[in-house]
């Protein structure tokens, strides 16, 4: 049976500090006996899954531990100058923060959001609800999807908070235990790094922080799939998390 040959280019994403980049991919080769498949135009199909907000509606006010975090601008450029199209363009991890609600009670202590207006913040990857609002796309989240507080472009100034830890990532291996150089594409993603910084911890029943069972230079293993990746200024690859995504502690 005759087949056909598709090459697919993707685009994979990383953080340089909080600024996206993005790189070529290998082509995939499939195979398909003709027949089979049918190719259908997407050309101005629009998904939009933010909430708009109507112009009527001036003010929007977070309740209890929400945060309303007005989203940093998605690159348009990779750091060598290439235009990237809108499909290829790094969802942000970071924003300002615009609005705050009123904080929530644990036994009987009133906790007050930990962050204020104006500032910057990281947050989860898949946290909160995106709503147009003003013209512009904001996110309300919890307080407790704050990663932590970024003031500059070097993701090792990031103020952690609750029970994140940051991780720089130990370095994948060249070669295989045989003696055989891998190529990008084959290098295992590492889950073991330092501790670089820790949070203060969660707030317990009572509303005092709890501490964390890792400090700043213990050599950890992490579960592969958590946290926010980031490229430093230093051009290592670091990860934030929560402490409870890490497994153990190597010595």
């Amino acid at each position: 049976m005759a087949a056909a040959q598709l090459t697919s280019t993707c685009f994979v994403p990383s953080y340089d500090g909080l600024r996206s980049s993005a790189s070529k991919a290998s082509s995939v080769m499939v195979a398909l006996p003709f027949g089979s498949f049918k190719l259908k135009s997407t050309r101005g199909l629009v998904v939009k899954a933010a909430t708009t907000v109507a112009p009527k509606y001036t003010t929007l006010k977070p309740l209890g531990d929400r945060v309303l975090v007005k989203i940093k601008a998605a690159e348009e450029k990779t750091i060598g100058g290439i235009l990237l199209p809108s499909t290829a363009q790094t969802k942000p991890q970071g924003g300002e923060v615009v609005a705050i609600g009123e904080g929530r009670t644990i036994g009987d202590k009133k906790v007050d959001i930990g962050v204020k207006t104006g500032t910057p913040v990281v947050y989860s990857k898949y946290a909160g609800t995106e709503v147009e609002f003003n013209g512009l796309s904001h996110l309300v989240l919890k307080e407790d999807d704050i990663v932590g507080i970024l003031e500059t472009d070097d993701v090792k100034d990031l103020k952690l908070l609750n029970d994140r830890v940051l991780i720089k990532v130990e370095e994948a291996e060249e070669t295989t235990a045989g003696g055989l150089l891998l190529t990008q594409a084959t290098k295992e993603k590492p889950s073991i790094g330092m501790v670089i910084a820790v949070g203060p911890g969660l707030l317990d029943e009572e509303g005092n922080r709890a501490g964390l069972p890792v400090s700043p230079g213990n050599t950890v293993l992490y579960s592969k799939f958590a946290g926010n990746d980031f490229k430093g200024a230093d051009d290592s690859e670091y990860i934030a998390l929560r402490a409870s995504d890490i497994m153990a502690v190597l010595s």
